[in-house]
């Protein structure tokens, strides 16, 4: 696995270099690999059609899905949760299955907006770890929510690694389809995950907001 900048150079890069936030999108160099970079905050996607550029995200809980047409070398990455209801279960609140199918239709839309064909499309799961105490298991449901997903659709996933209780740092490259994965393990990596925590906290009261979801 190659080795991945740490979030202090990438905070150095990014200041240095671009410091940029569009969107929800941090945008910045990494002066190792010389690639363009788009990190991906929790409750965003991105498409890129640019050579050279690399998509990062860090995944507790979530979900990353990374997609791409292999002929156009055009590709995306999501970061989702599913929200949880009041009880704790999940796939009983249609409010959250519409959810995490708007997640991944978004995607794959605006990926297909460009020109790029489904039946091409080569799909990657990445994170669903169970980073967070309960009785609930979070990761285990948004990966379990996103293969059912695929199965749905009659997408199959080229890769996935998700479960377990670490988090993630992933590093994606759309034109050429390579995955870079890094296991956080160390106690310190978890202050990494302080953007996925807020997001989580919000999600319950925008599904209140008579159930229509857009946090994109």
């Amino acid at each position: 696995m190659d080795d991945i900048p740490s979030e202090t150079a990438e905070r150095r890069a990014r200041a240095a270099l671009d410091p940029a936030l569009d969107q929800g999108r941090r945008r910045y160099v990494d002066p190792k690999s010389n690639h363009q970079v788009v990190r991906v905050l929790p409750g965003d996607h991105y498409v890129s059609e640019t050579k050279n550029e690399m998509i990062v995200t860090i995944l507790g809980s979530c979900v990353a899905a990374c997609i791409r047409d292999p002929k156009t070398g055009i590709g995306g990455m999501n970061h989702f949760m599913l929200p949880e209801s009041e009880t704790g279960n999940w796939g009983a609140v249609s409010a959250t299955m519409r959810y995490g199918n708007f997640a991944m239709e978004t995607l794959i839309n605006e990926i297909l907006r460009t020109g790029c064909t489904r039946e091409r499309l080569e799909v990657k799961l990445f994170g669903g770890g169970n980073v967070t105490p309960g009785r609930v298991k979070v990761g285990d449901m948004n990966g379990q929510f996103a293969l059912n997903y695929l199965k749905y659709e009659g997408l199959q996933p080229a890769a996935y690694d998700l479960g377990g209780t670490s988090p993630r740092r992933i590093h994606f490259y759309p034109e050429t389809g390579k995955v870079d994965r890094l296991l956080l393990r160390r106690r310190d990596d978890r202050k990494y995950l302080k953007e996925e925590n807020a997001y989580r906290s919000r999600l319950p009261l925008q599904i209140k907001k008579g159930g229509d979801v857009d946090l994109f």
